[in-house]
């Protein structure tokens, strides 16, 4: 029996309740929706509103200052290019492993995969203190024979995100267009039909097209696997690059693409279970489902221990006391709460799906999800404030405090996550109707002889 059909239900998962239940999606909004909607520009707003203080009065509201350059913005640049990275785990490397499992779930992690980067991108431009300059960070060349210095870690991030956008935004479209003709062929209004037959690129389904799909998404799939490990590594090199204590180290690339799938699974889940409770989805995302991905979130959880453990290892072993103390400041100096609140929620709370039951507990597994996103947050801060708060000269030490308009771009950017995925939701298949259908049983044809 398929993943899609595992659950007992009243009513068998055919080809036509694949499609009922998909596009009952796209029907008119309800009360709810909108509530989503207004509560994600409202935080929007509050966002919008610090930057343009912090803009109009500058960049000295918020709470990075000598020795801390790099702060709040950074690490939440880092946090959202992680949580980019398990959408195309999902949907390329698994897919080249044909892991039936993904299928209810990809289509959401692809969709995550393009608004993080979009969340991520706006970071680097809000963390310049005059960010109408951003574009001297594009290698064009013009009149004045100022070329961007390719050393800096900033310009390999423009490079990095912006080719993950780019193939990320392809690879996630053409996986669309099928589901796309669907809900055109029951599309209501004019708006949806002009916007699906556009969107859908004249789609028909007949064995040509197809089979020209077929063949593109795998090249899509194996053009995008590098980038799972290319971009995070390309992301950590900005840390390990340098000589500051605590981030010289060559263990930064696998950590930081291990911690990146890491919390981009546990936000698939986050999305995936009010999404299947609101649309009443649950003969197509099934307990198989989170089965998997739990055991996801335990592997990648112990390399990420492994990863700690392995940088204080390091440390001691090196008998380089800069190192030391910086690893003896993080569980025991002044910022100390955020080490533990780390450690605590990503290497210990996870341990609790090695339970079964708990690996298809809903409820369980949606709190230990933001529990896991709250740890991967900190884990950056940790990173980059911690390291720049014990450089080498002591008379450079200081301690960090975030500011409110630190906390409210903060907030804006999980308003402008939230407010693209709302919109995607009622606009486009969001369960994968296609693939859903590959792995349930074909509809058989009943003769009046009985054969």
């Amino acid at each position: 029996m398929s993943h899609a059909a595992s659950e007992s239900t009243a009513e068998p998962v055919t080809y036509k309740t694949v499609n009922d239940a998909v596009l009952r999606m796209l029907e008119p909004p309800k009360f709810g929706w909108y509530l989503m909607l207004a509560t994600c520009l409202l935080c929007v707003a509050i966002g919008a509103v610090c930057w343009t203080r912090q803009i109009l009065l500058g960049i000295g509201l918020a709470g990075k200052n000598n020795p801390f350059g790099w702060a709040v913005y950074i690490t939440n640049f880092v946090f959202w290019v992680g949580i980019a990275h398990s959408g195309t785990l999902i949907s390329a490397v698994l897919y080249l492993f044909r892991a039936n499992f993904r299928q209810p779930i990809y289509r959401l992690a692809e969709a995550m995969t393009v608004f993080a980067v979009l969340t991520a991108g706006l970071f680097p431009i809000i963390h310049l203190g005059r960010p109408w300059f951003f574009y001297f960070l594009m290698p064009y060349p013009n009149q004045r024979a100022l070329w961007p210095n390719f050393r800096s870690p900033l310009l390999w991030d423009v490079f990095a995100v912006s080719t993950y956008l780019t193939v990320s935004a392809v690879f996630f479209f053409v996986g669309l267009i099928p589901d796309i003709a669907a809900a055109r062929d029951r599309a209501k209004t004019w708006f949806r039909k002009l916007l699906y037959s556009m969107a859908s690129l004249g789609w028909s389904g007949n064995h040509s097209q197809w089979k020209h799909y077929g063949a593109a998404y795998l090249l899509f799939a194996a053009f995008a696997t590098p980038l799972v490990v290319s971009v995070h590594s390309v992301v950590s090199w900005d840390f390990a690059v340098s000589i500051v204590p605590g981030w010289h180290s060559t263990i930064f690339p696998p950590y930081f693409v291990a911690g990146a799938i890491f919390s981009g699974v546990a936000m698939v889940i986050t999305l995936i279970i009010p999404l299947r409770a609101a649309f009443k989805l649950h003969p197509l995302i099934t307990p198989v489902h989170f089965d998997a991905m739990s055991k996801l979130i335990l592997v990648t959880s112990g390399v990420v221990t492994y990863a700690y453990v392995t940088e204080f290892y390091i440390a001691w072993f090196s008998n380089n006391p800069f190192e030391r103390y910086q690893f003896w400041f993080r569980p025991f100096g002044e910022m100390k709460v955020a080490f533990w609140v780390m450690f605590t929620c990503n290497c210990i709370f996870p341990l609790t799906l090695w339970i079964k039951k708990l690996r298809t507990n809903i409820v369980w597994l949606f709190i230990l999800s933001i529990i896991i996103n709250i740890g991967m947050w900190f884990e950056r801060f940790n990173i980059i404030v911690q390291s720049l708060g014990r450089d080498y000269l002591p008379s450079a030490w200081a301690n960090y405090s975030i500011t409110m308009h630190e906390l409210g771009i903060t907030l804006g950017a999980f308003g402008w996550f939230g407010m693209w995925m709302t919109l995607f939701i009622k606009f486009f298949p969001a369960v994968a109707i296609a693939e859903i259908k590959e792995v349930i049983p074909p509809p058989t044809r009943h003769h009046h002889s009985g054969h």
